[in-house]
This record gives structure tokens, C-alpha cells and sequence, in this order.
């Protein structure tokens, strides 16, 4: 059996999230309707927009549920451009493709925010790209990077936008749920949740949305979410998502801990290759990510060989097809491509031992030996 050390891919689902989506199933019923059955699946989801608001120090009016992170970043993006008059996006070069890629195609001028060799926001180059707006922009940045781990600071960032009439997005898909999120605290107009990095359902996520914000909807046809989303809503979804949430939340102390296994297990590998890059380390990162390079191992190589010795795990970045390819995110950090093609991504979860990290050291020591020895025969 497979252990799997890919939760940032994909967590797996909480028993509580199952449960809930049970009972959401049993209810049936469409929250619509105004009988008895449509009005205990509206139940549900108000409960469940009350939990996922309570998880990030908001108000219930302002989450708006979505089929997921990729939704919630379009629909901040395209609120932005049609709504705020934002005809610029600031955006930090190591962004989620689904933030990246709406806002190029937007009619917004963009302007890509360089990130630091350890993975934050160049400030400096923020500053001056601020100082040159001249009208209401759109900045987004992530709270926590899904390929490195390393976590944002915002103590400065949103005072700084919204002082020059910016606003702010804030992607907190990979940290909800890891760290704690107070989206109040952090100063974000715009903010995306995701379930399925938690231990919920894929395909459910939310868009928190400051109160008294211009907003409109870009699904149409129908008044949900009161009326910034149309279609019907995901009663098992949202029924599993805030579950998991609440579970998640209460359990942060628990998850943590896994940074004491992240560097345990960054220490067993160094014992194997002293010269493993350990990208970000020098930060703040989620405490379950460990993205490492060792030189002259591939990320292919090493993906395949752990694949056998039944261990999942990913490459800094891959694409939809499933191939492996060059970390963007590693590239704005000033990583040398032939490292950057050595860099992958193990990330733990709830479920994972400390036996799980002592066993996959010792395989991945077995590979890089086979590796090397490759490489110098």
C-alpha cells in the first residue's frame, strides 16, 4: 500500500467531512425550494457558511461557496477588473496558475512582483511598483506557496495597497487549514478557500468577500449566494467542507507538530546528500512542506523511484497532463534550472508517522546512491 505523502495535492478526505456529506445526501432536497425538505438543505448550508466564516475570523455574509480554489481566484480576479476599476494587477511571479493566467487575460495592465531566493514578496520592487499607480490596481499574492511551503507576511503588504487605493487578493487555498487564517487580521479584500487541501471534498470552495465591497456575479442565471454565484448549490459539498474545516481548525496544534517531522526528515536526507537544497528554509514555512533539491538527482528520476518503493510524492510543479516540468515558482526564486529539475515536494498530513518518515528516508537514500553512482560510472 502506498504512502502518501502528497497532502498538497490532495489531502484525504476526514471522516467527519464523509459523515456530513451523508447526511447532506440523506436530507436531499433543493435549498430553493421553500417546502420543508428544501428549507433542511438551506440549513445545512447556512450552518456551513457559519463554520467557514467563525475558521477565518469573518461574517457569514461574506462567503460566497464556488466549485473550488481555480473559481474563487477567476472570480476575484474579473470582480476586480469589472467592478473595482482596477485596470492593474500587481501579482507575485511565483502565483498559482489560476491566478497568473486570469489575470494576463484580463484587460488589466499587469505587472509580475519579483519574489526573494527565499521565497518572499520582494518588498522593495513592490513598493515602487505601488508608487506608480495611478488609479485603483488589484494586488495578489498567496498566503502560503503550494510548492515551497513558505508563508507571506502581510503586516505590511495590505496597509500599503489599500494607503495607495489598491485592493487585495489573498489565495489562502494551501494555507487554510495548515496555519491559522484570520482574514480580518490580514487585511484582504478578496480571500480563496479551498476543501480538498484540508480533508474535504474536491470540486468545493469559497471566496470570502469584504463586506460592502462592489460586487457582481459571473455565473448568472439564478439568485444564489445571494446573487454573486448562480447554480445550484453543492449541499454535500459545502456540508463536507465546513466539516472538515472545523475539524482542521480545531486541530491545528496537532498539525504543527508536523514540522518537527518536516526537519527530521530534511536531516535524515542531508545524511545522504550534504549538499540537499532545502528551498526556503531560512523562512516561515507550512509546517507538513519539505521542498528539496538534491543536485544531479532528477525530480523524474526520484518521482519514479519512490513510485516503486510505494511512496507518493510530486515534483516542485506538474502540469495538467501528469508530466513533469520546470517549478515557475522555483525559477522566480533564482534557482538555477539544473536545480531546479532536481526539486520535489513531499508534504505530510495528520495521518503521517514518524516510522512513514524514518521508511522513506531509507528509500530515498537507496535511490540517490543508485543515482549517483550512475552518474560517475
Amino acid at each position: 500500500m502506498s504512502v502518501y505523502f502528497d497532502y498538497n495535492a490532495t489531502a484525504p478526505i476526514r471522516k467527519t467531512a464523509l459523515d456530513a456529506m451523508q447526511i447532506a445526501h440523506e436530507t436531499g432536497g433543493n435549498p430553493s425550494s421553500v417546502h420543508s425538505v428544501g428549507r433542511a438543505a438551506k440549513y445545512l448550508i447556512d450552518v456551513g457558511r457559519e463554520q467557514i466564516a467563525k475558521a477565518v475570523t469573518s461574517s457569514s455574509q461574506d462567503v460566497v461557496f464556488t466549485s473550488g480554489g481555480t473559481e474563487s481566484n477567476n472570480l476575484a480576479i474579473a470582480n476586480a477588473v469589472a467592478n473595482l476599476g482596477c485596470g492593474s494587477i500587481l501579482i507575485g511571479a511565483g502565483e498559482h496558475p489560476s491566478n497568473l493566467l486570469p489575470a494576463q487575460v484580463s484587460r488589466a495592465q499587469v505587472t509580475s512582483i519579483g519574489i526573494m531566493s527565499n521565497g518572499h514578496i520582494n518588498f522593495d520592487e513592490l513598493v515602487a511598483a505601488v508608487s506608480r499607480q495611478t488609479s485603483p490596481f488589484l494586488a495578489v499574492f498567496m498566503l502560503a506557496n503550494n510548492e515551497t511551503g513558505v508563508v507571506q507576511s502581510f503586516d505590511k503588504i495590505a496597509g500599503l495597497i489599500h494607503d495607495a487605493g489598491g485592493f487585495l487578493h489573498v489565495d489562502a487555498a494551501q494555507a487554510f487549514g495548515k496555519i491559522p487564517v484570520n482574514f480580518a487580521a490580514i487585511g484582504a479584500d478578496t480571500m480563496t478557500l479551498v476543501a480538498h487541501k484540508l480533508g474535504g471534498p474536491m470540486g468545493i470552495g469559497a471566496l470570502i468577500v469584504r463586506c460592502g465591497l462592489p460586487f457582481s456575479a459571473q455565473m448568472i442565471g439564478g439568485g444564489q449566494e445571494g446573487g454573486r454565484r448562480a447554480g445550484t448549490s453543492n449541499v454535500p459539498g459545502i456540508a463536507g467542507f465546513s466539516a472538515a474545516a472545523a475539524s482542521a481548525c480545531e486541530q491545528l496544534d496537532v498539525f504543527a507538530e508536523l514540522a518537527h517531522k518536516r526537519d527530521h526528515l530534511q536531516n535524515l536526507l542531508r545524511e545522504f546528500a550534504p549538499d540537499l537544497v532545502v528551498f526556503g528554509e531560512s523562512v516561515l514555512r507550512l509546517p507538513n512542506t519539505l521542498c528539496c533539491a538534491a543536485p544531479g538527482f532528477t525530480a523524474e528520476t526520484q518521482l519514479m523511484a519512490m513510485d516503486l518503493a510505494g511512496f507518493a510524492i510530486s515534483s516542485g510543479s506538474a502540469c495538467s497532463s501528469g508530466k513533469v516540468k520546470a517549478s515557475h515558482v522555483l525559477g522566480a526564486m533564482q534557482t538555477p534550472p539544473e536545480l531546479s529539475n532536481c526539486a520535489i515536494r513531499i508534504s505530510m498530513g495528520w495521518r503521517t508517522t514518524n516510522d512513514e518518515v524514518e521508511q522513506f528516508a531509507r528509500a530515498w537514500g537507496q535511490a540517490y546512491s543508485r543515482s549517483i553512482k550512475e552518474l560517475v560510472a
